[in-house]
């Protein structure tokens, strides 16, 4: 109990003093984690309110499909993007295996099905209220889709923290593609899994401390905006 009242004591020290080890890993984890949120928020989003508005043959297997990525395992997202980022793969001549934009690509891809599933759920409730109307008064679907994703607004807040919840905590993924090279790629998450191996608790503990802050203060923001969204 001593030894983790200490460690602990140890990793307020190194949050208060701004150890600059400290404050790189979290920089780097927080441009990362917002980068691969924005993208999978820019894609994610409209795609899945097309699938609320379009009706086409097999559009219940692409929802199907979608939800199952949900689940889409992390090690196997990195190896998949390893293989396709290195030397021997079909894009090793970028050279972005190793760095912070293949993280970035790792993070994307395992945060697209979340954005694509929660935006088609969050459409869908207001299509079916207001769809038919819509196109009634002679909205194209596209002006309709448009028109969906603002009245969900509310919802879509929930969305990206949910998205950017899940690049936040990834460790596998990334952990493949980006190597955890110190002062490069190494994140918060990958940090802490090195550094407890290691013993040194003091600073895995600290990283802990400012990656639940950082979730708590987002989570805060989110909520605030929401109400925000709701009300305007």
């Amino acid at each position: 109990m001593e030894d983790l009242a200490l460690a602990l004591l140890l990793a307020l020290r190194l949050i208060v003093s701004f150890d600059p080890e400290l404050v790189g890993i979290v920089g780097l984890s927080l441009r990362v984690s917002a980068t691969a949120t924005l993208i999978a928020f820019a894609i994610g989003a409209p795609l899945g309110a097309a699938l609320a508005v379009w009706r086409f043959p097999g559009r219940g297997a692409v929802v199907v499909g979608v939800h199952a990525l949900l689940g889409l395992p992390p090690v196997v997202v990195g190896l998949a993007l390893y293989l396709l980022l290195s030397r021997a793969g079909p894009l090793g001549d970028l050279g972005l295996l190793f760095t912070p934009a293949a993280m970035i690509a790792a993070q994307s891809v395992l945060a697209l099905p979340i954005v694509v599933a929660l935006s088609h759920r969050a459409v869908e409730a207001n299509w079916r209220d207001y769809g038919p109307a819509l196109l009634v008064d002679g909205a194209s679907r596209l002006r309709a889709c448009a028109e969906m994703l603002r009245m969900a607004r509310g919802a879509l807040v929930t969305v990206a923290l949910a998205a950017f919840g899940r690049c936040i905590a990834e460790v596998g993924a990334i952990l493949v593609v980006g190597g955890n090279i110190r002062g490069f790629t190494r994140t918060m998450t990958t940090a802490i899994a090195l550094e407890t191996s290691k013993g040194e608790l003091s600073f895995a503990l600290a990283l802990g401390v400012v990656l639940i802050s950082i979730s708590a203060a987002v989570s805060a923001a989110a909520f605030a905006l929401q109400r925000w969204a709701e009300r305007a």
